[in-house]
């Protein structure tokens, strides 16, 4: 008998502890995003050089996606992400200045701000992910306006295009 109570004891904490770790384990909220990738401006600084004017940007952006399928792999080059569809790029990144006060979208860059994210997604049951990007941008090194504004937007493997976000006025000439 006294083995028997002991057991049950036992038993009992080991049936409570299960149930607590159960109950916990029920609340503690998965991640749930849409499937339409979403981002937002995060962050943004200028690298100076000695002539007093930014030759490189540090753009950073947030993202989330809920099926997680951000990203390419380098060998995905086949349509619809061969070097000839818009898909190729999966994170768009335009350039404006400004003119007389307006926002102009520059068309004269020799080369594009465009760019390939890798493949990013989880090994994970639960694939929905959130996170940053982080890329330089190259700068005119011979600015003829001194306030600059970025537009991104990024496309997921599904082929859906996140929002499009704008950076606040940088001002890319030291005074």
């Amino acid at each position: 008998m006294v083995a028997k109570g002991k057991f049950s004891t036992a038993g009992f904490y080991s049936l409570l502890i299960a149930f607590c770790i159960i109950t916990f384990s029920s609340c503690m909220k998965r991640e749930s995003y849409s499937d339409i990738p979403q981002i937002a401006f995060a962050g943004y600084a200028n690298m100076f050089d000695t002539t007093r004017i930014a030759k490189k940007g540090i753009l950073t952006i947030s993202f989330q996606d809920g099926d997680g399928d951000i990203g390419l792999h380098t060998w995905d080059l086949y349509p619809p992400f061969d070097s000839t569809s818009i898909y190729f790029y999966n994170y768009y990144i335009d350039l404006y200045e400004k003119k007389n006060g307006v926002f102009v979208k520059d068309t004269t860059l020799f080369t594009s701000l465009n760019a390939r994210i890798p493949y990013l997604t989880p090994d994970d049951p639960n694939k929905a992910i959130k996170g940053l990007i982080v890329d330089t941008i190259p700068l005119n090194p011979n600015p003829v306006y001194d306030t600059i504004q970025f537009s991104m937007f990024i496309y997921d493997r599904a082929l859906h295009k996140s929002n499009v976000v704008f950076t606040p006025e940088i001002v890319v000439r030291r005074p």
